[in-house]
């Protein structure tokens, strides 16, 4: 299943995650700083979605409340929740 999240607070701007189940399949993220999205994109493929969740919720970028591996994390807790109500 393919989800869209439009972030908040960060220089990105949309997260598009493919689910298969629990694990994470792609995710592509418009915007923001390209190599390290592309390397967070990489290493997280094949992980479990509350793995990812756990590691990345509450980090911040610089003074920001939020970043982008914590918007990741909101897309996925978003996406299971929409996957649990199908």
């Amino acid at each position: 299943m393919t989800y869209r999240y439009k972030t908040h607070g960060t220089c990105s701007s949309e997260m598009l995650i493919e689910l298969d189940g629990d694990i994470i399949r792609s995710v592509r993220i418009m915007g923001g700083c390209s190599g390290n999205l592309q390397g967070i994109c990489a290493l997280i493929e094949g992980m479990k979605a509350d793995e990812v969740i756990r590691r990345f919720s509450g980090i911040r970028c610089g003074s920001r409340p939020t970043s982008c591996p914590d918007q990741l994390a909101k897309a996925l807790m978003q996406a299971r929740e929409k996957a649990a109500s199908k």
